[in-house]
């Protein structure tokens, strides 16, 4: 992945994201902020936005750019505030790794959210790139593992998930979450919002 993808402004992010983005209102949450690029778009828009990162060095960039509001915390560690609107980009749900850490991560957003407020991400359903044959696994297909490098130096590998629409759905309702999809691109890519049921 190109590092500039990191440092995007408003005319140059997606149309999925500038959908996102418009939907935000109110207190907002951007969850893996990374280096702000979402943050900033919505800190200029007059959004009263917290961007929440796990890595200092991002949090550090961030702030070096303008970020007003930065928290450098594992998402897992963050309580005590409630938001309107929690912003996940860039697969940002990814970052629960697995089924089972969706299903608590969802659980754990309800600690998040005041009432009425809404949860913005984005995912993709993957299984186009599988063949029939390869569904035999016993894990969900979106399950996979990611290794970062750059200029020669690699990261750790690391679990990541992109999840179908209708697995999130279900899982999404049995946990009391009402989920809409509000765009879909043509390359399996898709925008949800979920409010409480």
């Amino acid at each position: 992945m190109p590092v500039d993808i990191f440092y995007r402004n408003k005319f140059e992010i997606s149309e999925l994201e500038s959908i996102a983005i418009d939907l935000c209102k109110g207190k907002t949450l951007d969850i893996g902020a990374g280096v702000g690029s979402h943050a900033l778009i919505l800190q200029n828009m007059g959004i009263d936005v917290t961007a929440l990162e796990i890595s200092k060095v991002a949090c550090d960039i961030m702030q070096k750019r303008g970020v007003k509001k930065v928290v450098n915390q594992d998402v897992f560690q963050f309580e005590g505030e409630h938001f309107d609107s929690i912003l996940m980009m860039m697969n940002g749900i990814g970052l629960c790794g697995d089924m089972a850490g969706l299903e608590h991560f969802l659980g754990y957003l309800k600690g998040l959210i005041v009432p009425n407020g809404q949860i913005i991400f984005d995912s993709s359903d993957i299984a186009y790139l599988y063949k029939a044959d390869d569904f035999i696994s016993s894990n969900y297909y979106g399950e996979i593992s990611y290794q970062y490098e750059y200029q020669s130096v690699k990261g750790n590998w690391f679990k990541w998930i992109y999840v179908d629409f209708n697995s999130l759905e279900k899982m999404a309702n049995k946990l009391g979450w009402a989920c809409e999809m509000i765009f879909e691109d043509d390359m399996d890519q898709y925008l949800v919002r979920m409010r409480l049921a």
